[in-house]
């Protein structure tokens, strides 16, 4: 099971969720997002440790993208939103929920990301969606939106994705991580058994 832990803003919560289980880390590029870092902290953040950096963009042209993933030491981006990212490990993301979608668009991507619909943000909402909707899709996927250690579990028998990614649930406040429901949340995702 690949566990992810996002919103990082900090060495010592990168450490704590590595430490914990942890097999990757998403870094928030998004400018209006309270968890926004900038390229040269993230890749401060994550130097020299062992998990998967990956960046989350909303909107973002393929060249910045690039731009941030190379600053930043990332080796795949989290991408909301439509356009083309040739040539870039992509892990695309579908909003459960969101108007007039019913289905999961078909992407070109290493990974499809689910994650709750808020018309307010993008992630980090701590909302839940029918994890159902992972069933028979071809991709692998990984489970988002309000994910904690008291419905991993659950979320990953229903679902039954290649991954799990917590973000608010497991934070004392916004980019703030509580280590303790960090940890729980990570063994958790990990002793699930399918």
């Amino acid at each position: 099971m690949m566990v992810k832990v996002c919103g990082i803003t900090n060495r010592d919560d990168a450490l704590a969720a590595v430490d914990a289980g942890a097999s990757a880390l998403g870094f928030n590029f998004y400018r209006e997002s309270p968890r926004y870092v900038a390229p040269e902290i993230a890749a401060e953040l994550g130097a020299a440790i062992r998990a998967t950096k990956v960046g989350i963009f909303v909107n973002e042209p393929t060249e910045a993208v690039v731009r941030i993933m190379d600053d930043a030491g990332l080796e795949i981006a989290q991408i909301y939103g439509d356009g083309e990212y040739p040539g870039i490990r992509t892990w695309r993301v579908w909003r459960v929920g969101r108007a007039g979608e019913t289905a999961c668009p078909t992407f070109d991507a290493e990974a499809i990301l689910l994650d709750g619909f808020s018309p307010d943000a993008y992630g980090g909402t701590g909302k839940t969606f029918d994890w159902s909707v992972a069933r028979g899709l071809q991709q692998r996927i990984i489970l988002a939106g309000g994910l904690d250690a008291d419905n991993v579990q659950a979320a990953i028998e229903q679902a039954r994705p290649w991954g799990v990614d917590a973000c608010s649930r497991i934070e004392k406040s916004p980019g703030i991580k509580d280590h303790e429901k960090m940890k729980r949340f990570i063994e958790a995702a990990l002793t699930c058994s399918l």
